[in-house]
């Protein structure tokens, strides 16, 4: 006979364990953005979304032996620094902008202080001599981005939440160009592609491509282009023009850019200043040079430029059609190098590495220009420089991403 369901209650579980919470002091903002602080064991916490001189309640995300990630759970003592930050989309979980709490004017004294912090270890250690870091000009703080890359959320174009794959649908971006921010609102896209919206903000032009879908399957305000990966792969060309210095520029879907030609331009401004003037007899070569940027408004005759990826190859083959330029489709760590007398380098997050920092040296320049993106790998390009014979004579930061971590360092080094 059934008995029926039993009259007694399952036992309660036991309660989740409550995360610690502790309290500590930040002293400084580190490589990555997170600030560095420690518990009262001496364990270090590397905590998202504090500043330095702060007072901050804690959770803890992750421990590890001797350090652990945190996140801010209250501000005891605020930095003069800190503000509200205005982005509502941030407030929802957007992982795009991880400093907005700082004020954009303090932004670029925060870079400049990770950097310093990241160089000053190499120079107790004597592996180069101290050099100081000057603090640069930086991107409008809002409305500057002239590409965006997401997901689909929905139907709509999303961010990723910080530190994770989940997706937030967002209603606006408030870091993107209009053009751009346009796209973001208006723009409808099939669910599971990867969503990149490109425009070059002084011709008007704009882009998207999705990276597996086809044109075809989105819905985009009037003017905008779309293309597939389906549509790439199948040998189909798309670009947009943008106009930097007043040279005009070919960009391919696929090639890289920076982050809108205001930054562009302060980041040319920047290599020109360490560049010095380019004698008629001088030769450049440009480096991870990308759709052929420094080559073409640096005004150097017959410039080198050497890049790894077809698009911006072909684009740079476009972009230098008046000059006598050797256009090189290697890896630079590949290439053959030529005698030249200033190197300007561009490369990846991930920095030169030995075998870049070999053939720069093998240039036998008696300038090199490098810009990093990493102060971690700058200070290891800047060692190996120092080891090849080189010294650092100036280091510029510049802060063209707002409100993110990002920095943009550009190095002069001389051969000794």
């Amino acid at each position: 006979m059934d008995p029926g369901p039993d009259p007694t209650p399952p036992p309660e579980p036991p309660p989740e364990p409550t995360p610690t919470e502790p309290v500590i002091s930040v002293d400084r903002l580190v490589v990555g953005g997170a600030a560095l602080g420690h518990e009262d064991s001496g364990r270090v916490a590397l905590v998202r979304g504090a500043l330095p001189g702060e007072t901050v309640r804690i959770r803890v995300l992750r421990e590890r032996p001797r350090s652990v990630d945190a996140e801010v759970v209250e501000v005891i003592a605020a930095s003069p620094d800190r503000v509200e930050p205005p982005c509502p989309e941030l407030a929802r979980g957007c992982g795009g902008c991880d400093l907005q709490h700082a004020a954009p004017a303090a932004q670029r004294s925060l870079k400049a202080a990770i950097v310093s912090d990241a160089l000053a270890r190499s120079v107790r250690a004597g592996r180069f001599d101290a050099v100081p870091v000057e603090v640069g000009p930086a991107a409008d703080p809002w409305g500057y981005r002239s590409t965006v890359r997401g997901g689909v959320d929905g139907g709509r174009f999303a961010f990723h939440r910080h530190h994770s794959d989940d997706l937030l649908a967002v209603a606006d971006c408030a870091v993107a160009a209009d053009p751009v921010a346009e796209v973001i609102r208006d723009g409808r896209f099939p669910d599971g592609v990867d969503v990149t919206i490109r425009a070059g903000l002084r011709t008007g032009e704009r882009l998207v491509i999705l990276d597996t879908g086809a044109a075809q399957d989105a819905v985009v305000p009037d003017g905008v282009r779309v293309i597939g990966g389906v549509e790439l792969s199948a040998g189909q060309r798309a670009w947009f023009h943008e106009e930097v210095a007043g040279v005009r520029l070919r960009i391919s879907a696929r090639s890289f850019f920076q982050s809108g030609p205001s930054g562009a331009e302060a980041l040319v401004d920047s290599v020109r200043r360490a560049v010095g003037t380019l004698g008629s007899s001088d030769r450049l070569a440009d480096l991870y040079g990308g759709v052929g940027l420094f080559a073409a408004v640096l005004g150097a005759e017959r410039p080198i430029v050497v890049e790894r990826s077809a698009a911006s190859v072909a684009d740079a083959r476009v972009n230098l059609a008046d000059r006598d330029a050797t256009i090189v489709r290697s890896a630079v760590e590949r290439w053959r190098p030529s005698p030249v007398n200033v190197v300007v380098a561009d490369p990846a997050r991930s920095g030169l590495g030995r075998d870049g920092v070999r053939a720069v040296a093998a240039t036998g320049a008696g300038r090199v220009v490098l810009i990093s993106c990493d102060a971690a790998a700058m200070v290891r390009d800047l060692e190996m420089l120092t080891a090849s014979g080189y010294r650092a004579t100036r280091i510029e930061v510049l802060d063209l991403f707002p409100h993110t971590h990002h920095v943009e360092v550009v190095s002069t080094l001389e051969l000794v």
